[in-house]
């Protein structure tokens, strides 16, 4: 059953349970083909689903404080992937932004995580339903703006950056000298993501408690999960 299931992929439902509109934003990486849509927005208490084909791989993020006039065209405050519309097209995430990030196994296991490794913009959660193996949820539900350090806050406090974002050192950036995980360790930044998001990636090296995996499970990310149903 396992590989039949995998011949028409996974389904990833987004859910807002946030107190107000998120426009989440799709960017599949080369190789893999766009999904329906690369950028829509999904309204307070709404979902949407989507289909993705065996092997796909890619990233998902919500952004936040969008302005759109009647063509599509406009701006997000934070996760901005600078398309001007709607629709990403090819575009990522301006940092800082939660990054839910996925491969999916042709006959086998599905990799995923959520990374704070390019600064966090909004709480994620991310769960898989009806495949086997270990398929734990993953994500930040700790609204990290309420206790972001000011060197860290960006802009309004509306979203909070990386130490690499926000300093660009070699160190915190995992660059250079530092790029492996001998020399690369956690900062008290990264340390303080961690904490409170013990699941998320905090930074580059973070493998070890941050990958997870599942096979043949479709997929929902739900933004704000602790906000109420």
């Amino acid at each position: 059953m396992l590989f039949l299931k995998r011949v028409t992929g996974a389904s990833f439902t987004f859910v807002n349970r946030c107190q107000y509109t998120v426009w989440p934003g799709i960017l599949a990486n080369a190789g893999s083909p766009a999904l329906e849509s690369t950028g829509f927005e999904l309204p307070q208490g709404s979902s949407r689903s989507f289909q993705a084909p065996t092997g796909w791989s890619g990233r998902f993020w919500g952004r936040t404080g969008c302005s759109f006039d009647g063509s599509g065209s406009g701006s997000c405050q934070t996760g901005d992937c600078g398309s001007g519309q709607v629709e990403c097209n090819g575009l990522g995430a301006a940092p800082p932004a939660t990054l839910a990030e996925f491969t999916l196994g042709t006959v086998g296991q599905d990799f995923y995580d959520v990374s704070l490794v390019d600064g966090y913009n909004l709480p994620m959660l991310v769960e898989g339903s009806g495949g086997s193996g270990a398929c734990t949820s993953t994500g930040c539900s700790v609204d990290l703006n309420q206790q972001c350090p000011a060197e860290l806050r960006a802009g309004d406090g509306s979203a909070c950056k990386s130490a690499c974002d926000a300093f660009g050192s070699p160190e915190y950036c995992c660059s250079g000298a530092y790029n492996s995980p001998v020399t690369c360790k956690p900062s008290v930044y990264s340390e303080m993501f961690k904490a409170a998001c013990p699941r998320s990636y905090s930074y580059a090296y973070d493998d070890a408690t941050s990958t997870f995996t599942c096979s043949g499970a479709d997929y929902t990310v739900t933004f704000c999960p602790s906000s109420p149903r």
